[in-house]
Formats: C-alpha cells, sequence, structure tokens
C-alpha cells in the first residue's frame, strides 16, 4: 500500500525517531554516533528495528502525552455517513 504524505491542516506530522531521542534511548545515542549509511550506522539501526527496547504501548502513550492524533482516511463509502 502506497502512502500518501499529505499533511492535515494546522497539524505537524511525527518525525522519524523523535520519539527515541526525547527518552534519551541508549541505542539512539548510539545510532547518533555513526554517519547515516555507514555499516556501523546499519548496524545499530538494525537493534532499532528487529529487538527495540521500548514497547509500542510507551510509543503510544508518548504520542498522546504530546498531543499526537492517530488517525487514517475513512473508507470511500463510509464518506456518506
Amino acid at each position: 500500500m502506497e502512502r500518501k504524505n499529505v499533511g492535515i491542516a494546522g497539524y505537524v506530522e511525527y518525525q522519524r525517531r523523535e520519539f527515541c531521542k526525547d527518552i534519551g534511548c541508549p541505542i539512539q545515542r548510539r545510532l547518533e554516533k555513526h554517519p547515516a549509511g555507514t555499516d556501523e550506522y546499519e548496524e545499530v539501526r538494525r537493534i532499532c528495528k528487529t529487538q527495540c527496547i521500548h514497547t509500542t504501548y510507551e510509543f503510544h502513550h508518548w504520542l498522546i502525552d504530546h498531543g499526537y492524533e492517530i488517525v487514517r482516511p475513512a473508507a470511500p463509502d463510509a464518506q456518506d455517513v
């Protein structure tokens, strides 16, 4: 499924790794020590992708606490309701 990057007027989108940086994730700090694209960077990034030390529960509540709203477009047939 292709993701369309259509912002909602008056809202800001979550920026990649914003949560990780805000909570001081030690893996994020390791990632920041290496230039993007290097072997070292990709090795640390793999930890984020496959063995994240934080939970979706923590992330979801961080989003709520920071005023983010998770939205998606309505199904075409639901827009008439």
